[in-house]
């Protein structure tokens, strides 16, 4: 995988292509779904679609008179930055307010791709289309926010999340959450593991430790470097890994703390109710944040934090 960084003037129009013919048959996808329930705004995705396409032939035109006929083949998953987009366009039939939401994010993450390239590139005719494709952009960003907001009921345009919430999940919540898990998750074996094994709360708390903040650490680092946070809108690395990394500590001292108490068998029952505890507030930030219902996130979660703390008991009995 590249960094959007290393990328040079012809790799970003190639990209740039990709993204204008994948969006183009994404907003098509969402005119055939929402034409029967919806068909104001199935005929508003049908003309940001003919735009993306227009779009697309723009660039190619500008590619072709810089670089000639052969565009690589760079797409959105070959480059650090970009967010996976959920394929709710295949789901049928689709719900307005998720397509909405999903177009705004869409088309935000490609205005601040735009934007992000003019710092990259030099030539006039290609910073002038990057420009006006920014400011393109930038109006279906509004567009999308205030889609057929005729066909919305008030229930809906109060519970729908607003760009500034969306940004606070992306920056905070979603690499906090990560840290949780895999803190919360990752740690059980190797504690309980310690625990069974020699049933000494010190040499226990002291894995947990470690284990813990060794996590925290690798998962800020990893999570700083994954991302710059310029196309995706996910803020800066530093500060994202920072939270990663604290929430993964946290996630594996929540349950290694309370082996500061000499006695085995009480200080294991407290640490046992801290792990479920830990798995439903896991469930509860998916359930509020991500769109996930309560009781899917919950059987997600807690079946799998159940079997990795299963494991930690098998292996330290064994």
């Amino acid at each position: 995988m590249r960094r959007f960084s290393e990328l040079d003037e012809r790799e970003i129009l190639a990209l740039a292509i990709s993204l204008e013919e994948e969006h183009g048959r994404i907003y098509t996808e969402y005119a055939e779904g929402l034409k029967e329930n919806y068909p104001a705004s199935a005929r508003i995705f049908t003309k940001m679609g003919e735009e993306e396409n227009e779009h697309r032939r723009w660039l190619i035109a500008l590619f072709q008179q810089k670089f000639g006929d052969h565009i690589p083949l760079i797409r959105r998953h070959d480059v650090a930055g970009f967010v996976r987009h959920e394929p709710i366009w295949m789901v049928r039939p689709l719900g307005l307010e998720r397509v909405r939401a999903q177009a705004e994010d869409i088309e935000r993450e490609t205005r601040n791709f735009y934007r992000s390239s003019l710092e990259r590139t030099s030539d006039a005719a290609i910073r002038k289309l990057l420009g006006d494709l920014a400011v393109i952009e930038d109006r279906h960003v509004r567009m999308a926010h205030q889609l057929s907001e005729d066909e919305i009921t008030d229930d809906v345009k109060t519970s729908e999340a607003h760009a500034e919430r969306r940004a606070f999940v992306l920056q905070y919540v979603q690499p906090g959450l990560t840290g949780l898990i895999d803190g919360s998750v990752s740690t059980l074996a190797p504690i309980f593991a310690a625990a069974f094994a020699t049933q000494n709360t010190w040499q226990t708390f002291l894995v947990g430790m470690a284990a813990s903040v060794g996590a925290g650490i690798s998962m800020g680092i990893a999570e700083a470097m994954a991302d710059d946070g310029m196309i995706s809108g996910r803020g800066h690395p530093w500060v994202r890994g920072a939270i990663t990394g604290v929430m993964t500590a946290l996630g594996g001292l929540g349950h290694t703390l309370p082996y500061l108490i000499p006695e085995f068998w009480t200080a294991t029952a407290i640490a046992a109710l801290v792990v479920l505890i830990e798995l439903w507030v896991i469930a509860w930030i998916r359930a509020r944040y991500m769109d996930t219902k309560f009781m899917r996130a919950a059987s997600e979660v807690v079946l799998g934090g159940l079997v990795v703390f299963a494991v930690g008991i098998l292996i330290g009995s064994a």
